[in-house]
């Protein structure tokens, strides 16, 4: 997890005077465009760290190699904790990491870290949805190892239809995506993404990892992420939106919204994305008041059928 990966970064800076995009790719077992990520990541964080250009150069904390954090001001210190608090992703060794590291902190600092590092609470469940369970997957742990050694795995998986089906996948990494866990793997079929929570079984094979050299995690995930999306959301919806209803728009349909320019009677044209026109006609409808829409027909009748439905219900 990228948390884990930030710490591991510090005390990596902490332990050699500078090191390069190529070192922290090498030793973290990412690619160095992910480096550079983590390393401007620190940066942003508060974490005094600079890059060095030039002939020679690479990444260098403040003052110089240090075997603690006792460089940190007081302020980069609850930065840091903040970044890669409880409240992230980290996970329960890396909280113990975490409570190792403010006990290396100099003693008017520690107070401070430590509240910082208890100051935020994640509540993933939003108003009126279902409990949701915050326990990690049986065998996440077990995934995690295995992109991190880089081994394949004989994978037990249990699909939506409850058809479970045994094959060897080459772990590639893991994401958390709200409350859910998955692994994006390659495989004989091609890039692949499994969620964890319908895991049945992982044993290592012991044979080593087919990892292409490009690859990079985030940019992977956020590849398939679009590709979910556009499956999940096929439907295209064509409108015009009174101004002010923009940000209505915003909160009843999110991501699937996109919004374009203004047309010369002031509206704004906007593309909304959902799975039929079923579904789309019926969270529209709600919203006559502020949308109208130019497309596709099929849309459109099912409105008006809504529309006739409601006249005959309610109208008196």
């Amino acid at each position: 997890m990228r948390s884990e990966r930030l710490v591991a970064l510090l005390l990596l800076l902490q332990r050699r005077e500078q090191v390069t995009a190529a070192e922290v790719s090498r030793e973290l077992g990412v690619s160095e465009r992910t480096a550079r990520r983590d390393l401007d990541a620190l940066a942003m964080a508060g974490v005094p760290v600079y890059s060095v250009q030039g002939r020679g150069g690479g990444w260098r904390l403040v003052g110089g190699a240090r075997t603690d954090l006792s460089g940190l001001t007081a302020s980069e210190a609850r930065a840091l904790f903040l970044a890669v608090g409880p409240a992230s992703d980290a996970t329960p060794a890396m909280r113990t990491a975490l409570r190792k590291l403010v006990h290396a902190l100099p003693k008017p600092f520690r107070v401070r870290a430590e509240a910082a590092a208890s100051s935020l609470v994640v509540d993933p469940q939003r108003w009126g949805a279902s409990r949701i369970d915050p326990r990690p997957p049986r065998f996440l742990d077990e995934l995690q190892d295995a992109v991190i050694s880089g081994v394949q795995v004989s994978l037990g998986y249990v699909d939506s239809k409850g058809v479970e089906t045994r094959r060897t996948v080459h772990p590639l990494g893991i994401v958390a995506k709200g409350p859910v866990w998955y692994l994006v793997s390659d495989t004989g079929a091609g890039r692949r993404i499994f969620r964890v929570d319908r895991v049945s079984s992982a044993d290592p094979t012991g044979d080593p990892v087919h990892r292409p050299g490009d690859f990079d995690l985030a940019e992977s995930w956020n590849e398939i992420a679009e590709e979910v999306d556009r499956r999940r959301t096929p439907l295209e919806v064509r409108a015009v939106c009174t101004p002010d209803g923009t940000d209505i728009l915003r909160m009843a349909l999110g991501d699937r919204l996109d919004v374009g320019g203004s047309r010369a009677d002031g509206r704004v044209e906007v593309v909304i994305r959902g799975p039929d026109e079923y579904i789309l006609a019926g969270e529209l409808s709600g919203l006559v008041e502020w949308v109208e829409v130019t497309g596709p027909p099929e849309v459109r009748d099912r409105l008006a059928s809504i529309g006739k439905a409601l006249v005959e219900r309610y109208g008196g």
